[in-house]
């Protein structure tokens, strides 16, 4: 598929690629994670909920490449997908970083759905950042505005990225009145 400008590596899910949630001018959201060899059914599924977005809500999934294995200890790996991380996020400079880890915030539906709402009228630029298999290096977590997890349960990286696009489009439903959450 062809690169993308926000994203050295590679661009995937059609337009579903930086993940730009909200009209020309106002607040983008880019959903940026580390990975390659995104299953079809994984691409689909997010192409799915990501099509169900509200007319005007671009949607995009900035993929960053792996670091190559090879002997290197964990700590070595996750410096150099920092790198890569931190390339990446130049190009959407000024932004708010948020990244999904196990230790994050636990949010409800509702409390994810409020907090694009606060995003939104802030006009940030936002960054939710999945890492790869190793996670993410402790560095980077530190210097993000805000850290969530989508769950209590730990999910292979590139299920997160589905779990993530299925979320966004129920917080994006909530806030629009649309009847597909159910609370209660």
């Amino acid at each position: 598929m062809a690169g993308n400008a926000c994203c050295g590596t590679r661009a995937i899910f059609f337009r579903a690629c930086a993940l730009t949630l909200f009209p020309r001018g106002g607040m983008k959201l880019t959903l940026m994670a580390v990975g390659h060899k995104t299953p079809d059914w994984i691409e689909a599924g997010c192409r799915e909920y990501l099509r169900r977005l509200p007319r005007g809500m671009d949607a995009r999934l900035c993929e960053i490449r792996p670091e190559p294995r090879e002997g290197k200890r964990r700590e070595q790996l996750l410096a150099a997908e920092m790198a890569r991380i931190r390339q990446n996020l130049k190009a959407l400079f000024p932004y708010r970083l948020v990244v999904l880890d196990e230790k994050g915030q636990n949010l409800t539906t509702l409390e994810f759905a409020e907090r694009f709402a606060e995003w939104r009228v802030s006009g940030d630029n936002i960054v939710l950042l999945i890492g790869g298999a190793d996670g993410l290096d402790a560095d980077l977590k530190r210097e993000a505005a805000e850290s969530l997890r989508l769950s209590s349960l730990t999910f292979p990286h590139h299920l997160a990225r589905l779990v993530l696009c299925e979320q966004i489009y129920r917080a994006m439903s909530v806030l629009e009145g649309h009847p597909y959450h159910r609370e209660g």
